[in-house]
């Protein structure tokens, strides 16, 4: 979506990172997970990163493809 003066919404930019920062969460969560090293973490069972990197991934990608910068 452009804006009145042919930029680019800064809302794509938002979603774009946070999909970067959702894949690199969710990374070393499955890392955390693969790895044979016992945690001392309260909850680590829970695999907060795996969730938390599932649903940043989610919303970045929803507002990069919501906020594409498309011509009318």
């Amino acid at each position: 979506m452009y804006t009145e003066q042919g930029g680019i919404s800064i809302w794509f930019f938002i979603g774009a990172l946070l999909l970067v920062y959702g894949i690199l969460i969710l990374a070393s969560g499955i890392a955390e997970i693969l790895s044979n090293t016992p945690l001392q973490i309260v909850h680590a069972d829970l695999h907060a990163a795996v969730w938390w990197g599932a649903l940043l991934i989610a919303i970045g990608g929803a507002a990069s493809y919501g906020f594409f910068p498309r011509k009318s």
